[in-house]
């Protein structure tokens, strides 16, 4: 595609149509020789522009290198919503032709015309895109006191949007959805999550949420530690306070991927994920119960991309993309498990192993000796009851292995296995 002759124009399109399009944008239009869009957007165009008009297929991704092939030679114009770059269509002309070959021509986004309408400051207001992404990503984003807009996927987005405010314990939280933005049919239609009264209206919409957390509702920070109630769990979980420390030494950053190693509730994944939108996380867990708990749990969490791998490791891990993190929390007696993670890793990451039996801990102790790292050990005391008095009840104390992968390690040695299993 990078020899097409001329580039590719983009234009942002709203609701007002032709009218609030640009002297440049409608030059665009009325010149080009294929004009490829949705139905709603191929229709704001007048009949001065006279290219082929076709209508997106479904799903529109995979047809955008075959469609644009097609038409090799011919003038193209896509319209977009908005701001084609903006959780738009520019970003998969992008992926296919290259920006060299693309002219991408922006209106203002929905973002911009709700946060003028309503009075928010962009810089200061969350956006989450619901369009084909599950409804439970949203959680994530509620924070009392927080401004989100979430944009919508179709007309049912309002309703499906206040049900998960209730279940989230944001029932008092005001919505506001502002329909057909900048067109002559513009609307807002106004209540709380609690007490949503309206029914699907346009598809067009854009959804604001002022958070508000029921009094009560459990509370859950931004940060790694969330309390160990906001999980459902057998008692397979890494408790807070260690959690906490150990998403700590893992070091989540944007866009990285880890691997979860015995799963148990799956809260290393998920606050791992937490950290940032971009942080992607696969967790590998035997028992097939605790893999469906990890699920529900990562959903409930505002995190329902976290993958999910039925199976026990070393096997279960054969196929999986190369890792920039390892956390390895049960099994790490299976034969063979540490030899796969350390040989899977990339240069430069990080593992990480967490373990309460003397057996693993002595395995850890030798993966040390060969590796080098840091070797810690973990221990919590709670203030309970004793008779009219308080003492400290001790956890168990928790051994830590962490090291970095050399930047490159084409001779190092893999930790030995070690008889026997344990699991988280």
């Amino acid at each position: 595609m990078a020899d097409r002759p001329a580039p590719v124009a983009v234009v942002g399109i709203g609701a007002d149509g032709w009218a609030g399009l640009t002297e440049a944008a409608r030059a665009a239009l009325t010149g080009a020789q294929v004009l490829i869009g949705a139905g709603r957007q191929l229709d704001l165009l007048p009949p001065s522009c006279p290219g082929r008009r076709i209508t997106w297929p479904s799903p529109l991704r995979p047809a955008v290198p075959g469609l644009l092939a097609a038409h090799t030679g011919s003038s193209i114009a896509v319209l977009a919503s908005g701001d084609p770059m903006f959780y738009g269509i520019g970003r998969a002309l992008t992926e296919v032709v290259g920006a060299r070959n693309l002219r991408v021509l922006p209106h203002p986004s929905s973002v911009s015309y709700a946060c003028a309408r309503i009075g928010w400051p962009v810089e200061d207001t969350e956006t989450v895109t619901l369009v084909g992404r599950p409804t439970a990503r949203l959680a994530a984003a509620l924070h009392d006191g927080r401004r989100v807009l979430v944009l919508s996927a179709d007309a049912g987005t309002p309703a499906e949007v206040a049900g998960l405010l209730r279940e989230q314990g944001f029932g008092p939280s005001r919505i506001r959805v502002l329909e057909q933005l900048g067109g002559p049919g513009e609307d807002c239609l106004e209540g709380t999550a609690d007490h949503w009264p309206h029914p699907p209206s346009d598809p067009l919409n854009i959804v604001a949420v002022d958070c508000r957390r029921a009094p009560g509702a459990l509370r859950l920070g931004a940060v790694p530690g969330l309390p160990d109630d906001a999980y459902a769990h057998d008692g397979q979980l890494t408790k807070r306070h260690v959690r906490a420390a150990t998403l700590g030494v893992l070091a989540p950053a944007p866009g990285e991927l880890l691997w979860d190693i015995g799963g148990g509730s799956g809260s290393i994944a998920i606050e791992w994920m937490r950290t940032h939108p971009s942080c992607r996380a696969i967790t590998v867990e035997r028992e097939p119960e605790r893999a469906a708990r990890i699920t529900r749990n990562a959903a409930r969490l505002g995190v329902p991309a976290l993958r999910v791998v039925t199976g026990g490791a070393p096997g279960a891990l054969a196929a999986l993309p190369v890792p920039d993190a390892v956390f390895i929390g049960g099994g790490l007696t299976a034969p063979g498990l540490l030899d796969a993670c350390w040989d899977a890793l990339a240069p430069g990451g990080r593992l990480v192993a967490n373990t309460v039996t003397l057996e693993s801990e002595a395995l850890l102790a030798e993966s040390h000796r060969r590796h080098g790292g840091e070797l810690v050990r973990l221990a919590v005391a709670h203030a309970v009851p004793v008779g009219g008095f308080t003492g400290w009840r001790q956890a168990m104390p928790v051994t830590q292995w962490s090291v970095r992968k050399p930047p490159t390690c084409p001779d190092a040695q893999s930790p030995a296995p070690h008889p026997g299993d344990t699991h988280r």
